[in-house]
């Protein structure tokens, strides 16, 4: 998963945020028309954006009514500096033996095992096609 593979919707200046740990703030509609947001681990894979969530949490219950999201990304060593990626959820892809999530534990905590599993948690990869970006630093 590197920023190599993004598209030309990404602009260049910015594309290393997308192999970086910072994480990405994530906003979905929630049912009532109120904007949801909160940070996820994320990775990129053939110009699209990535983040793994549990079938239970409300973020996927949102795309799956409305997929239009908006994620940012603030780069860690200058938080003048960010990437703003609007999108659409182009799938939803079931994850049943943990890969992608496993795969994010290892950027993020360089563990090969996510290591907060719960045993009966369904988890699904949010794949966001990127639309439209802006940028600031």
């Amino acid at each position: 998963m590197a920023a190599t593979a993004t598209t030309n919707v990404i602009p260049g200046s910015h594309a290393d945020l997308l192999d970086s740990t910072a994480l990405a703030h994530v906003a979905t509609i929630g049912p009532d028309g109120a904007p949801q947001n909160n940070p996820v681990w994320f990775g990129i894979e053939d110009g699209n954006i990535l983040f793994s969530q549990t079938k239970a949490r409300q973020k996927y219950k949102n795309v799956q009514r409305q997929p239009r999201v908006a994620l940012s990304i603030v780069d860690p060593a200058n938080p003048y500096r960010y990437l703003e990626i609007r999108g659409v959820v182009e799938r939803i892809d079931e994850d049943p033996n943990k890969a992608f999530i496993n795969l994010m534990a290892k950027k993020y905590l360089d563990q090969d095992v996510y290591p907060w599993h719960q045993p009966d948690e369904e988890r699904v990869v949010i794949v966001v096609r990127p639309e439209h970006t802006t940028t600031m630093g």
